[in-house]
């Protein structure tokens, strides 16, 4: 038993802060599905007067799924977007970008369902992921639009892909309004909120201002459950502005296009996102294009 635990501890202490949160979302939908209880504490209400009570359920509802389908889903966008996300940016970032991306999505949820209840119908519960994985996928979209990915048989822009996800999510709204039964106005009310919140975050982050800092700092009292490394939860970061990935700036500017690419991702993996100079964030944006 022992040597059991030591080997799921090992397991958990090497997953990425995205895969952690996956499977803190499996193990509440687990513990639902077996103890029948269904957290009703944790989901996001609509009306602002029952949030006052529960004001930590405008995160706990992305940790809340109720169906199998919809959290496999969600779980699924979470990895892969993970994967492509962290490839490029600190895990603080992705975490910033995420939590966010909930709370924007719970925020406008709430509003749409207070400013216009003859529109939207009566009172609602929000649960579900959907928002913050939602304000990743569009941060990658925005931040580098022209980055294309293989779709089957041909390439797609990842600007593409976010416009047409963006377009569903209106209509999945306008189609929750015709049909509350069936339609699901207020889950794709949070997708945009969290679509939203991705754009806006991804533009200012191409001007150099990081809109998530704060939030970081907030986060950092909450570092704990999401350490990055064997070492510590943070890894030192060492600018070095006569140096671009490690190499002499003469060095770096005789490789071609795609060595400086691997050297900047490179540095980035082993330092993070803001360890980069100005000259290579705008390098690497000027690449995604």
């Amino acid at each position: 038993m022992t040597s059991l635990n030591q080997d799921i501890k090992q397991k958990l202490a090497n997953l990425n802060v995205l895969e952690k949160i996956i499977a803190i979302n499996v193990v509440i939908f687990l513990l639902a599905l077996i103890t029948r209880f269904n957290f009703i504490w944790f989901q996001l209400p609509s009306g602002f007067s029952s949030f006052i009570l529960k004001p930590w359920s405008l995160i706990t509802y992305a940790f809340v799924h109720t169906e199998f389908l919809h959290m496999l889903f969600n779980m699924l966008w979470l990895y892969f977007l993970g994967r492509m996300f962290l490839n490029l940016f600190s895990p603080k970032m992705a975490l910033n970008v995420y939590f966010l991306g909930a709370i924007a999505g719970g925020l406008l949820f709430m509003f749409c369902y207070s400013l216009l209840p003859e529109v939207f119908g009566g009172n609602s519960r929000l649960l579900g992921a959907s928002g913050a994985v939602r304000a990743l996928l569009i941060f990658l979209c925005a931040y580098m639009p022209n980055q294309e990915i293989r779709f089957f048989t041909f390439n797609l822009k990842l600007w593409y892909i976010g416009a047409a996800i963006v377009v569903l999510d209106v209509i999945g709204v306008i189609s929750g309004i015709n049909n509350p039964v069936t339609g699901n106005a207020g889950g794709n009310l949070a997708h945009l909120g969290g679509a939203l919140l991705g754009y806006f975050y991804a533009k200012q982050l191409v001007k150099g201002q990081d809109i998530g800092k704060g939030f970081e700092k907030f986060m950092d009292y909450f570092s704990n459950f999401f350490k990055f490394s064997k070492k510590g939860p943070l890894k030192t970061v060492h600018k070095n502005k006569s140096k671009a990935g490690g190499y002499n700036k003469a060095d770096f500017n005789e490789f071609n296009n795609q060595k400086k690419i691997d050297v900047i991702l490179d540095k980035i993996s082993k330092s993070g996102y803001d360890s980069l100079t100005s000259e290579e964030k705008e390098f690497l944006f000027r690449a995604g294009k």
